[in-house]
């Protein structure tokens, strides 16, 4: 009988537990759930002041073109994912994700053109599947080196950029998913005007032995408060935002996951580089022709929450199944229950009303836009 691996520790672990973190195990690694303030608290933060999230635990890579051209390496990624990136200029990011011969997603990730070499992110149960995947599909075409002693920061939220500028003067000009390699606080880091909480913000790479001084550095502003996975999680899904492995797997395509939006038009039928991709075919069939089911917001009577894996029902009592819910969780700034899920395509309209199993009972649920809350990233 094989022994159960020992969670792994990101280079702030220590700093979690001074802060009184109430760490957990998540993809491998020990994380911190949520601090003393608690969930409902480092949620609402986020979304009027900043939060600092510890997201060390996802994948680093820096990808370069054998022939040393950038577009090369471009070319050669955008044989494995359905993005533009041969059109992605110097200095800016984009979403994508990772597909099988299906059409199924693998990952979903980001991927910015530095200027000289790709830096991507993949998430952290997949990074080490993502990057033998890369390797063994573009050998001879592109070298990947995992930046595995690197720390990555998040930090979110409407005044993020007003704590960052002191730090770093070169910030406040960045642009929603521009990238650019700088300073903060002295520290050499990659820093992305991103991240996953539908809020302005930043994501800082660092080398791990300089990430606990720029989290303290960061957590020095009185306006920034420490963030855990749980408040994370009600961030991202309040946006709108896909977690991998419960909204997406290698059973879902894109079209299917309502992400045709992460597609390009060069990438598209008519395209100047249509295809080309794994299970290509299928997604742009999927994109001209429709799907059975589609990945749609969900919004419950009520205060409980429906939870990931409720089933949906088009009656009240239970016996036409339409549909799973994947995500579901109290949306604090809402004040409501927010979910996501999939359901068949003619119950996909905004306004119709669906039922979801619920402790025995079968409570309305309504389709709804995303993102539950609006957007604050700087256009």
């Amino acid at each position: 009988m094989s022994e159960t691996a020992p969670l792994l520790r990101t280079p702030l672990h220590d700093l979690h537990l001074e802060l009184g973190a109430r760490m957990v195990p998540f993809a491998g690694y020990e994380m911190p759930l949520q601090y003393p303030a608690g969930l409902m608290a480092e949620h609402l933060h986020t979304r009027k002041a900043a939060g600092l999230f510890d997201v060390s635990h996802m994948g680093q890579l820096r990808i370069a073109a054998v022939s040393g051209d950038v577009r090369d390496a471009a070319l050669a990624l955008e044989t494995l994912i359905p993005v533009d990136l041969a059109g992605l200029g110097a200095n800016r990011q984009r979403y994508g994700v990772l597909t099988n011969a299906h059409g199924g997603i693998m990952d979903d990730l980001m991927t910015a053109n530095m200027g000289g070499w790709l830096f991507v992110v993949v998430n952290a149960a997949c990074k080490q599947a993502d990057t033998a995947h890369i390797e063994g599909a573009l050998a001879g075409r592109i070298v990947v080196e995992r930046l595995e002693a690197r720390a990555l920061l998040a930090l979110q939220g409407p005044l993020a950029v007003e704590v960052i500028a002191p730090l770093c003067p070169d910030a406040p000009g960045m642009r929603f998913m521009d990238a650019i390699e700088t300073t903060v606080a002295g520290i050499a880091c990659t820093l992305t005007r991103s991240g996953y909480t539908g809020e302005d913000g930043f994501e800082i790479g660092v080398a791990a032995e300089d990430a606990e001084r720029l989290a303290r550095a960061l957590l020095a502003d009185e306006r920034v408060l420490p963030v855990g996975l749980g408040a994370r999680d009600s961030l991202r899904l309040e946006a709108g935002l896909c977690l991998y492995g419960s909204d997406l797997d290698e059973t879902t395509t894109p079209i299917e996951a309502n992400l045709a939006w992460a597609i390009q038009k060069a990438r598209r039928a008519g395209g100047a580089r249509e295809g080309g991709y794994p299970g290509a075919g299928i997604v742009l069939r999927q994109a001209a022709e429709g799907v059975s089911r589609l990945r749609v917001g969900l919004a419950a009577e009520g205060r409980a929450p429906v939870r990931a894996h409720a089933k949906l029902f088009a009656d009240q009592s239970g016996t036409v199944p339409v549909g799973e819910v994947t995500s579901g969780a109290f949306g604090p700034s809402v004040n409501a229950p927010v979910a996501m899920g999939y359901v068949a395509a003619e119950y996909s309209a905004n306004g119709t009303v669906l039922f979801a199993e619920l402790r025995g009972k079968f409570v309305p649920v309504k389709v709804a836009p995303m993102p539950f809350v609006a957007p604050g990233f700087k256009r």
